[in-house]
């Protein structure tokens, strides 16, 4: 090995990095606007470590003048209208505790199988004022993992739909492959449609046999239908890899595609309730979460799994209207956009 080859090429693949002003720029914007966009997301004197419903009388506001244990430090106090919605959460570990303050005297929520709300309990007991008493969730207990695993599930195949069709058109692109099918009778839309169909088979499979095999000792709670759950999955696949093939329509960079992609992904996994429930949270953050696919994805599919929610359901049809929708939109515009060659 002579070093001044080594040194040669390593000159040479710096100077295609600095003349590749989007892959350039972008190394420079990407840290910049994942920064800016955590801090607007988790911004504020210090992340809660608990999260508390809290149904209060007509006309008053949460404060700790109500109750003294409103003042405990790192909870989350948000207030909730409706008792069965605060009780569906606590039972399905989207939030820790539920106080019920309307009447006299009041109550708590728990759920028995969430360590928080143990020690929230604990608190609650030791912040003194008016004594609350104690009710547990009704129905079935739900472990984390039951609602957890959607998540965990759904993210996998958002990686896998994104970055799996991504790279791989780049490539084609950067190769001159592409160049070479343009000269058939292929046009752009069946080319997308094909790539389409590939992932969507494939990733689909691998989440059918991880979901197998994770179920058959974790024993997910299973309410609904399965059939329900493969189409919902389908369509959700589907949408993201669609997703994907529009991001990197006429990208010819690996590293920005790469960028683009993480851009798109990040956000989406951060936002859509992947590992936590954005109960509570600013309408902002909410509004931003309702723009990505994966968010109702996951909504559908906890309720099918934890409800046992059928296609009737408002949470499963509407999700499905969505997916579709953005299916179309992104199939069009990828055929639209898509570019074969790198001129």
């Amino acid at each position: 090995m002579k070093g001044r080859h080594v040194l040669a090429m390593s000159w040479a693949r710096s100077l295609e990095f600095l003349r590749d002003r989007s892959t350039l720029g972008w190394n420079f914007a990407f840290p910049l606007v994942m920064v800016a966009g955590f801090a607007w997301v988790f911004s504020g004197p210090g992340q809660p470590l608990f999260k508390v419903a809290v149904l209060l009388p007509p006309a008053v506001t949460l404060s700790p003048e109500v109750h003294p244990f409103l003042s405990a430090p790192a909870v989350q106090f948000y207030a909730e209208a409706d008792a069965s919605t605060a009780e569906a959460k606590v039972s399905r570990h989207r939030i820790d505790l539920a106080l019920d303050l309307r009447q006299q005297p009041g109550h708590y929520l728990i759920n028995p199988a969430s360590q928080k709300g143990s020690v929230l309990e604990a608190m609650l007991q030791g912040a003194g004022g008016q004594a609350l008493l104690r009710q547990e969730a009704s129905g079935a207990r739900i472990r984390y993992v039951d609602w957890a695993a959607p998540g965990v599930l759904a993210m996998n195949m958002m990686f896998s739909c994104l970055f799996g069709v991504g790279y791989v058109i780049v490539r084609y692109r950067k190769s001159g492959y592409l160049k070479r099918l343009n000269a058939t009778p292929l046009t752009a839309a069946e080319f997308i449609v094909a790539q389409l169909l590939s992932r969507l088979m494939l990733v689909f499979a691998v989440t059918v046999l991880v979901f197998v095999g994770s179920n058959w000792f974790l024993h997910y709670r299973m309410e609904g239908s399965y059939a329900l759950l493969a189409l919902l999955a389908l369509v959700g696949i589907y949408s993201m890899i669609a997703m994907g093939l529009v991001v990197t329509a006429r990208v010819t960079s690996e590293e920005l595609a790469g960028g683009l992609l993480n851009v798109v992904s990040w956000p989406m996994m951060v936002l859509s309730g992947v590992f936590f429930s954005l109960d509570g949270a600013p309408e902002a953050v909410i509004w931003a979460s309702k723009l990505f696919p994966l968010t109702h994805l996951l909504s559908a599919a906890r309720a099918i799994m934890l409800d046992g929610a059928g296609l009737a359901s408002p949470e499963v049809w509407q999700a499905f209207v969505v997916l579709l929708a953005c299916s179309a939109v992104f199939t069009i515009a990828g055929a639209l956009g898509f570019r074969w060659t790198q001129d």
